[in-house]
């Protein structure tokens, strides 16, 4: 080793993993010093900033349902509120009185800086910075659930993926929870050992009392006849979670779409359909569905499952949090992993 310096001799030793965390600590360092230098503009009391999944989905999950309830007081009392949301693809659709912002890292310092309130269903990125009297909301995307989360997920748990919890948890005022079963695994699963909100799970509501008109509205917005029978099938997020790249895999472990219907018409009777819902990591980089068309219609790619949640009367995962959402509805629900060993391994 004569001649190498004893960085060089320490560089060479450092293993994949060491060299991809210093170089996304290195970018969000960089990245750190747009935030800070938004902080010459003043906080505004009345702004509060929506963020679901990083930017990658539109009005949808507990943040829309606590933006519906803001606009509503809004009007009522004209609180001269700026709710902006946070949002990769500009083409979503927003109610009025909500100002979207595409999520580029200039727009999300500038917005997040100068709030009073940040409202999230995930993890904010390693460069986020928050300012002191600033408040940051987590209303997490997946409160009961088969998955293990955070240090649950035991030698899986990466060290980057630690390094972005921690980074996120530390920032974080209030946890919204809604059960002691979730409640108790924040601090192991989300990193997080503050003060919890247990006040239900927003996005639930909907599931709730008379689903007439959502039944109605699934039908119409699909073309589908008035008694249409649905199983919405929502298989969750597959590869690249416990490593450096996230390279989402596609759906490569579904049923068999007829023969599940012919099954689900054998056994309760009526004219079946099924809804696909494919992962949002996966339709964030435009992966689709690889049947739809008939009695198989792809759903993948609307903002906000519950809508269409509401209106089913049977539901279909491998591992996704939605079965334990759907439970409100007194549904069918069916759990298909076939994959059960590969997945726990992974």
């Amino acid at each position: 080793m004569r001649g190498l310096s004893r960085e060089k001799t320490q560089g060479c030793r450092m293993t994949r993993e060491e060299r991809y965390i210093r170089r996304r600590l290195r970018r969000a360092r960089r990245q750190a010093q747009t935030f800070y230098e938004c902080r010459r503009f003043p906080i505004q009391p009345k702004k509060i900033v929506f963020t679901t999944i990083e930017g990658t989905t539109g009005f949808s999950c507990h943040p829309k349902y606590i933006a519906l309830e803001l606009l509503r007081r809004n009007r009522e009392t004209q609180m001269g509120l700026d709710l902006v949301w946070l949002v990769d693809d500009m083409e979503k659709q927003f109610p009025a009185g909500i100002r979207k912002v595409r999520n580029t890292l200039r727009n999300r310092a500038y917005e997040l800086s100068t709030a009073q309130v940040w409202v999230d269903n995930s993890r904010k990125q390693l460069e986020v910075r928050k300012r002191p009297g600033q408040f940051y909301l987590q209303t997490w995307h997946g409160m009961i659930g088969f998955k293990p989360i955070g240090r649950m997920r035991g030698a899986s748990f990466s060290r980057i993926a630690y390094l972005v919890s921690k980074h996120d948890a530390d920032m974080v005022d209030a946890e919204l929870t809604d059960s002691d079963w979730f409640s108790r695994i924040i601090p192991e699963g989300l990193l997080y050992d503050g003060p919890l909100l247990k006040f239900g799970a927003p996005r639930c509501d909907i599931l709730h009392g008379d689903r007439s008109a959502a039944r109605r509205a699934v039908r119409e917005r699909f073309g589908l006849p008035a008694d249409a029978n649905i199983i919405l099938y929502a298989p969750t997020f597959r590869g690249g979670s416990q490593g450096t790249q996230r390279e989402v895999r596609k759906l490569d472990c579904a049923p068999d779409d007829q023969r599940l219907l012919a099954a689900l018409k054998e056994r309760f009777g009526g004219d079946w359909y099924l809804f696909l819902r494919l992962h949002p990591q996966l339709v964030a980089r435009h992966m689709e569905a690889s049947a739809h068309g008939g009695r198989i219609i792809d759903v993948s790619h609307v903002d906000d499952v519950y809508e269409i949640l509401a209106g089913c009367d049977a539901f279909l995962t491998d591992y996704s949090s939605l079965a334990f959402d759907a439970t409100h509805l007194r549904i069918p629900i069916f759990v298909y992993a076939n994959d059960f060993e590969a997945y726990v391994a992974e």
